[in-house]
C-alpha cells in the first residue's frame, strides 16, 4: 500500500491469516469493511503507524470478504483493532483511534511482560472447569 521503502500494510485473507500472524513478536490487525466510514477514516492513521513502527506487522482484514475470520474473532463492530504479542491477543477494541491513542496502545503492548501475561492466562485456565466434549 505504500510506495516508498516504508513498511506496507499487509492484506490478510482467510488463507494467509494464521501464517502472517504466527511467530510475529508484535502484530496489529485492523478489521474493517469498505462501506464503513470510520474504517476509511482510520486507514491513514493505521498506515502512518505502520510506517513509523517498521518492526511490527500491520495488517488489515476485510470482514466483508473474509467473514469466517471475523466470526472466529467475534468481531461485532468495525473498525476493530486487535494486537497480538507472541501469538496472544493483548488488545481488542472496536472503534477508530486517533494517532495518539494508537501510539499509546502500541506502546502499552510493547511494554507488557509476556511471561506475566502467560502466567495470568495459565492461572485463568487452571481455575476454569474443563470443557466437556
Amino acid at each position: 500500500m505504500t510506495s516508498s521503502g516504508a513498511q506496507a500494510v499487509v492484506e490478510l485473507t482467510t488463507e494467509n491469516f494464521v501464517r502472517s500472524i504466527n511467530d510475529q513478536p508484535l502484530a496489529i490487525v485492523d478489521f474493517w469493511a469498505p462501506w464503513c466510514a470510520p474504517c476509511r477514516a482510520f486507514a491513514p492513521v493505521f498506515a502512518a503507524a505502520a510506517q513509523k513502527h517498521t518492526d511490527a506487522l500491520f495488517a488489515k482484514l476485510n470482514t466483508e470478504e473474509h467473514p469466517a475470520v471475523a466470526a472466529h474473532f467475534s468481531i461485532r463492530s468495525i473498525p476493530t483493532l486487535m494486537v497480538f504479542r507472541d501469538n496472544i491477543i493483548v488488545y481488542a477494541e472496536a472503534g477508530a483511534l486517533a494517532a495518539g491513542a494508537l501510539e499509546e496502545v502500541i506502546g502499552a503492548a510493547r511494554s507488557l511482560d509476556m511471561a506475566e501475561v502467560r502466567r495470568q492466562i495459565e492461572a485463568r485456565e487452571a481455575a476454569s472447569p474443563p470443557a466437556t466434549a
